[in-house]
């Protein structure tokens, strides 16, 4: 068996060529999302046919396995373990020629889970990689979430801490293309609340819960309205979440800091100045402490005494 490559001569001048492909593999495994009828007949099969199954968690991958009454062997491929797993696999298919599927907890691997150093190693050495597709929640919330699908691009977990997912945040306002993230439910509303602060109340979002289960709900609106969703149903911060946020449109770009010095300071005029800073920001789209220290060179918050 081989595969394809494009070999380059000296004189810049490329042409086919094929790279001979050993016996066995690796087969990225795409598993259910919460609905055991959308595994695949080729899924069954692969994992019926190979001599190790990879699992991100050998006692979910298990539960699955028992469902589909199979038993196959089970190893752990974790962020904590993969680094050494991935050269253990590899020695292994090189040796035996044996053929291992690589499965996470649910939906496509390596999409925020972990297999990327598995499969870097695997094409480096020449063993073949093949996917098998499936469920993924990204393209599942992506179909139902009412948002301009032309154009994505998946971010996967912000950060756990405010301040850095607040900056992560910051850094994707004026991003153009629908955004895909996965979150924890017990952050969703904090990270809405940042989302408000960040890019704004009026940017429409989407959050899509237990999606294909059977309590699957998706909230759709502005990121305000998602927040008063959030308030009133007692099931929103509930289940695997996909949020998925309108990109920017082409008018969002940030005022220069001319703009904003000029609008500081006719405020400033009738303001305290924490609260001249705030109604810019608020206007501006630019943050309160980073308004302020235009005018107050290294400052980096207003004084306690300006704060209402």
């Amino acid at each position: 068996m081989g595969r394809g490559k494009l070999g380059c001569s000296s004189t810049g001048a490329c042409r086919p060529e094929i790279i001979e492909v050993g016996p066995g593999g690796i087969e990225l495994v795409a598993t259910p999302i919460g609905n055991m009828a959308d595994l695949s007949p080729r899924a069954r099969e692969v994992l019926a046919a190979a001599d190790i199954i990879a699992a991100e968690d050998t006692r979910h991958t298990a539960g699955l396995l028992r469902q589909l009454g199979l038993a196959r062997p089970l190893v752990s491929l974790h962020d904590h373990n993969e680094a050494a797993r991935r050269d253990e696999l590899i020695a292994d298919i090189q040796r035996r020629g044996i053929v291992v599927a690589v499965v996470s907890d649910a939906g496509t691997p390596l999409v925020s889970d972990p297999g990327y150093l598995l499969v870097q190693a695997a094409l480096a050495a020449g063993i073949a990689v093949q996917a098998i597709p499936g469920p993924s929640a990204v393209l599942v919330a992506l179909a139902v979430c009412g948002l301009p699908v032309d154009r994505f691009c998946f971010e996967g977990f912000l950060p756990a801490r405010a301040g850095a997912r607040r900056e992560k945040l910051r850094a994707l306002l004026r991003e153009p293309r629908t955004m895909v993230f996965f979150e924890a439910p017990h952050r969703i509303v904090e990270t809405l609340e940042d989302l408000q602060t960040e890019l704004g109340a009026a940017r429409r979002a989407c959050v899509a819960r237990e999606l294909t289960k059977a309590h699957e709900s998706v909230y759709r609106g502005s990121i305000a309205r998602l927040l008063q969703i959030a308030a009133e149903d007692g099931n929103f911060a509930r289940g695997e979440i996909t949020l998925v946020v309108e990109g920017a449109s082409g008018g969002e770009a940030l005022p220069d800091d001319a703009f904003v010095t000029r609008a500081l300071d006719l405020l400033s005029a009738e303001l305290p100045p924490s609260r001249a800073a705030a109604v810019v920001a608020q206007l501006t789209g630019r943050r309160k402490n980073d308004v302020y220290a235009l005018t107050r060179p290294g400052a980096m918050h207003p004084p306690e005494s300006d704060i209402p």
